[in-house]
C-alpha cells in the first residue's frame, strides 16, 4: 500500500511541476483564410475582415457590411441586433487605420458549413503569482448567412455591474 500511494504521489508531483504549454498564435494569419471550398474560404474571409476592420479599427460604420439587422448576440455584455452593436461599441470605439492582419494573436480559423471559428490567444494575470501572467484561449464563433453574419457565440462571462 506504501509503494502505492508514493507512486502516485510521485506522479501526481510529476503533472504538477510539469507547467502548461503557452499558446501561441500562427505567423501567417493569411494562410488560415485558404479554403479548398469557396464558400468557406469567403466566410472565413468575412469574420477575419470584420473583425480587423470594426472590432479591433473601430469602423462602425462598416458594421452594417458584415451584419445581418435581425444579428443574434450571445455575449451577455453586448445587446443584440445590429442597432445593439453598434450602440455598445459606439461607446468606445475610436477609428484608427485598418491594418492587414488581426492584432491579437490569432491561433485557428475554422469554417464548417455556415460557422466560422475564430480563437486567440488570451493572456491573465496568474492568481497565484501576481507577478507573473498566462495564457489560454478565447473562442469567437460566428455564423453566416447570404454573406453577412447572423450570429455569434463566444466566451465571455457576464461582467460585474459598474459601480454607480
Amino acid at each position: 500500500m506504501y509503494r502505492y500511494v508514493s507512486a502516485l504521489i510521485l506522479g501526481l508531483a510529476a503533472v504538477c511541476a510539469q507547467a502548461q504549454v503557452p499558446v501561441t498564435g500562427v505567423a501567417d494569419q493569411q494562410a488560415l483564410l485558404k479554403s479548398s471550398d469557396p464558400k468557406l474560404a469567403a466566410n472565413k474571409k468575412l469574420a477575419f475582415d470584420f473583425w480587423r476592420e470594426v472590432l479591433e479599427a473601430g469602423h462602425l460604420d462598416l458594421a452594417d457590411k458584415y451584419l445581418a439587422p435581425t444579428y443574434i448576440q450571445h455575449n451577455p455584455n453586448v445587446p443584440t441586433g445590429l442597432a445593439g452593436f453598434k450602440e455598445f461599441f459606439g461607446r468606445f470605439a475610436k477609428p484608427q487605420p485598418i491594418v492587414p492582419n488581426i492584432k491579437r494573436q490569432v491561433v485557428a480559423i475554422i469554417a464548417e458549413g455556415d460557422l466560422v471559428n475564430m480563437s486567440f490567444v488570451q493572456e491573465y494575470p496568474d492568481p497565484a503569482d501576481s507577478t507573473k501572467k498566462y495564457t489560454t484561449t478565447w473562442f469567437d464563433t460566428f455564423r453566416i448567412q447570404n454573406g453577412k453574419i447572423v450570429e455569434h457565440w463566444d466566451s465571455a462571462l457576464k461582467n460585474p455591474p459598474r459601480p454607480q
